[in-house]
Formats: C-alpha cells, sequence, structure tokens
C-alpha cells in the first residue's frame, strides 16, 4: 500500500485476533509497529517475532516494541503513547483495536460490567485518540486514526448491550473527530467487522452446529477472516485512502443488508 512504509502504528489489543492480523499486515506494509497487550506477554512475543518475520520477507527492515498496558486506565495510555514517542519519535497510525463485550439480560447488566466494556471500548479508544492527535497537532504532522468497531454500530445486539453502545459511541466518535480534524491533515475512520473467525468468538468458530446458524445469516455464506479486516485497515492508513475519512467500512458479507429479505414478500 502506498504511502506506510516508514511509519510508526500503534495497535491496541495486539496480540490476539484482529489486532494481531493487523500488526501482520502493517508490517507488511514497513510500518513500524506498537504491540500494545493487556496480560499473555508470551502471546505479545509471538506476535512480535511474526510480525518482524513477515516484514522480512516482504523486503522491509522494522522495529517491534511491546508495551503492557490497559486501555481502561489512563495512565497506561498515557505511557504506552509516551514510550511510543521516546522510542521512535513519532506515532503517524493508531489503531484503536482493544474490546470486549459482557453478555447480559439488559435489565440485570452489573454496573461495574457495564462500565468496564464501555471504559475499554470507547473510553479507552477516545483517550488513545486524544493524545494522539496532541501529538500530530505539536508536530504539525498528518496522520491516520483507524476503529475497529463492529456491524452492531448499527445492528441492535440483545444481552450485550454495553457492547453495542460502545461500538453505536465509537461511529459516531469517529465521525466527530473526522470533521473536527480534517483540515489539520488528521483522517479518522472505522471499520465494521461482520462475523469473523477469531479467539473472542470461539463459542462458535468451534462448533459446527452453532457456526453454521451464524453463518445463515450471512448473505455470502460465511464468516470472515481476521486477515481480510487488516486488509481494509491497512488500505484506511495508506495514503491510497488520502481522500477518505469519517467513514466506517462495513466487512461483514453482506450482514447488514438485512438478510431476511433476500426473497421478496410484500403484501
Amino acid at each position: 500500500m502506498k504511502g506506510l512504509a516508514g511509519k510508526t502504528a500503534l495497535i491496541t489489543g495486539a496480540s490476539s485476533g484482529i489486532g494481531q492480523a493487523i500488526t501482520f499486515r502493517l508490517a507488511q506494509e514497513g510500518c513500524n509497529v506498537v504491540i500494545n497487550y493487556r496480560s499473555k506477554p508470551e502471546d505479545a512475543k509471538r506476535t512480535e517475532a511474526i510480525a518482524l518475520q513477515k516484514a522480512q520477507d516482504a523486503g522491509h527492515e522494522i522495529q517491534a516494541l511491546l508495551i503492557q498496558g490497559d486501555v481502561s486506565q489512563e495512565a497506561d495510555i498515557l505511557r504506552m503513547i509516551n514510550t511510543t514517542l521516546q522510542t521512535f519519535g513519532q506515532l503517524d497510525i493508531l489503531v484503536n483495536n482493544a474490546g470486549i463485550q459482557s453478555e447480559y439480560p439488559s435489565h440485570d447488566i452489573p454496573t461495574d460490567r457495564f462500565d468496564q466494556v464501555i471504559a475499554v471500548n470507547l473510553r479507552g479508544a477516545y483517550l488513545c485518540a486524544r493524545e494522539t492527535i496532541k501529538h500530530l497537532l505539536d508536530k504539525g504532522r498528518s496522520g491516520v486514526i483507524i476503529n475497529v468497531s463492529s456491524v452492531h454500530e448499527i445492528i441492535p445486539r440483545p444481552m450485550y448491550l454495553s457492547y453495542a453502545i460502545s461500538k453505536g459511541g465509537m461511529g459516531s466518535l469517529t465521525k466527530t473527530l473526522a470533521l473536527e480534524y480534517a483540515d489539520r491533515g488528521i483522517r479518522v475512520n472505522a471499520i465494521a467487522p461482520g462475523a469473523t473467525v477469531t479467539p473472542i468468538n470461539e463459542s462458535w468458530v468451534s462448533d459446527t452446529e452453532k457456526q453454521e446458524v451464524v453463518e445463515g445469516f450471512i448473505p455470502m455464506g460465511r464468516a470472515g477472516t481476521a486477515d481480510e479486516m487488516a486488509a481494509a485497515v491497512a488500505f484506511l492508513a495508506s495514503d491510497e485512502a488520502a481522500y477518505i475519512t469519517g467513514q466506517t467500512l462495513f466487512i461483514d458479507g453482506g450482514l447488514t443488508l438485512y438478510a431476511d429479505f433476500r426473497e421478496a414478500w410484500s403484501a
């Protein structure tokens, strides 16, 4: 992708799933990668090793940096951004990928669980974006922020109210920041994955019957892959997307096209 080589990218929640795939793809494109993880340092180290190898295989010499941190904690975010800047002197691309979900009937969600989901998925994304924008404005640099949202940005999700709220808010966060900083060279976009084969979806990925049910709602008839999500992020981060800002790109096999309407039915 045009314009990615030599850039520095920070990816939150980068040691597994979509975040890991994004890390690999940006490394392949020649970006220095900052790999944020909350727990399991062994997974982060494995991600780092594979990212460096993928970059080398693609003919790039990059650097990778591991930073432990919980994006629900402002102090961790400040340390993460400062460490990135101390190491590389710049931060060009932020990918807000870290996210969690919690299943409860909406009338019975414990307040602390509700707050935790919002703190990680939405507040953390905002704080990471805030600190990145401060740096870009201070240095007079252009930059890119990409938020990893979800089809539940627009599709209601009973039993996962806090998750749906966080992703709906992420859509507004994306548009608001994009509008506010468009004239200063800062582009802000989002991707919204549909059903994707990742560890967080192990409950249906590893169960053939459940997977068939999930895929029955998808017009293309299959779940997406983390690599497909990563390819979209690489595009949005690159100069190929230089005229795109404030958009959420739904990568869902047609899930948001209302699959039940595939066959005409009218009174």
